[in-house]
Formats: structure tokens, C-alpha cells, sequence
């Protein structure tokens, strides 16, 4: 199982005729394999559309792509408004819940953090470790770590019902005292990983996204 993600950076006011265009060549696309979810930046780097597609596996992926674009339907006519587009491939931790339709937000939050070379079992290891007593506050969606692409990253997304809670969940986890998992690093004695970087935005679903 793999998932890719794929950011565009869009033009200022023009989110409601790119989601409509995509939407609507999307009805087509998802005969052949369906989105994970559809979001669009709310809080963070603005003007972004993020698409995440799940896959068996790379040669699905290739497959799909490839018999989308000969339908004639595919990809979105949004060209003119995209000024920058990026793709990475994911794999989720064998411990990640997968990503299903559903109404758990309509507040996500995708937190993607950089690591330094070598880290990525410690952790593996501690996320494992701490994410119960996290996820018995609020709903993970997703923690996968960047196999193609801006590789040494991972991600994981959250849901909310509203700002505030999110706000509230943050602050009845941390009072745990086993998170984030670097507090259960230390608390267990366990070594915790270098970050070089993190990175956060708050997104919300598109009408046609299976996750909402």
C-alpha cells in the first residue's frame, strides 16, 4: 500500500474554479481508482491543493495514470491557474490507520516533519510506542513516511471538528505526558530522533472528497 501526494500551488482566487474543473473531470477518474482525500490550505502556505491517491502498489499507480490520461478525461484542465506542482510517494507506518471515506474533520492537520538520514526506526519505534494513548484522544488519519520525493519526511494527519478542539486535544495530549513522542522518548529512556525540519497547515476537504 502506498499513497501519493500531490501539491499544487495555485493563483489567488482561483481555488473555486479549479476545485469545480477537478471535481468534475474527477467523476470520470474515479471509475479507474478512487481518491484518498481532497484538500484544499486553510491555515499555512495558502493558495495549495493537496490530492492524495492510494495504490496497491507503484505498478498500479503507473497502470492507472496511464489508461486515466488515454480516456481522454484526464488530468483536470486547471493548467492555467497551476504555478507549481509536486509529487511525493508514501508509505504508511505498519501501525497507520488507513485513509477510508468518512466525516472526521472538516479540520485536518498535516504536520510533515524532515529527519536526519538514518532515523527513520527510532521513529518508527517511540510513534509506535506513544500513538494509543494519543489516538484515544482524537482520530489519527494517516503517520506515512516519503519513499519518492523529498525523501528523510514524514507525515501524519489529524482531525478536528473545529479549531478549538484541536487547540483543547493539544493540550489534554500533552498533559499525558507521553506526547508528542519525543516527551515519551525521554520519559522511557529511549534515544529520540534528530529533526532537522517541521512543517504544519491546516486543510479542509473539497465537496467531492471521499474524506471529509
Amino acid at each position: 500500500m502506498l499513497y501519493e501526494i500531490r501539491t499544487y500551488d495555485i493563483k489567488p482566487k482561483s481555488l473555486g474554479e479549479v476545485e469545480k474543473r477537478f471535481g468534475e473531470a474527477y467523476e470520470q477518474r474515479k471509475k479507474l481508482s478512487p481518491l484518498a482525500a481532497f484538500f484544499h490550505t486553510e491555515i499555512g502556505p495558502l493558495n495549495q491543493i493537496i490530492h492524495i491517491w492510494p495504490y496497491k502498489d507503484m505498478a498500479e499507480r503507473e497502470r492507472i495514470r496511464g489508461e486515466a490520461v488515454a480516456s481522454g478525461n484526464w488530468p483536470p484542465k486547471i493548467g492555467e491557474f497551476v504555478l507549481n506542482m509536486r509529487t511525493e510517494i508514501y508509505i504508511p507506518f505498519s501501525f497507520s490507520p488507513q485513509i477510508t471515506p468518512g466525516k472526521l474533520g472538516p479540520y485536518f492537520e498535516m504536520r510533515t516533519y524532515t529527519f536526519a538520514p538514518g532515523e527513520l526506526p527510532k521513529i518508527q519505534k517511540v510513534w509506535e510506542k506513544a500513538l494509543p494513548t494519543r489516538t484515544k484522544i482524537s482520530p489519527l488519519v494517516a503517520v506515512m513516511y516519503a519513499e519518492v520525493g523529498a525523501v528523510n519526511r514524514f507525515t501524519h494527519i489529524w482531525a478536528y471538528p473545529t479549531l478549538d478542539a484541536r487547540n483543547e486535544t493539544r493540550e489534554k495530549a500533552a498533559a499525558t505526558g507521553v506526547w508528542p513522542p519525543s516527551a515519551y522518548a525521554k520519559k522511557e529512556g529511549l534515544p529520540d530522533a534528530l529533526l532537522v525540519s517541521q512543517e504544519n497547515k491546516i486543510v479542509m476537504p473539497s465537496a467531492f472528497s471521499p474524506l471529509q
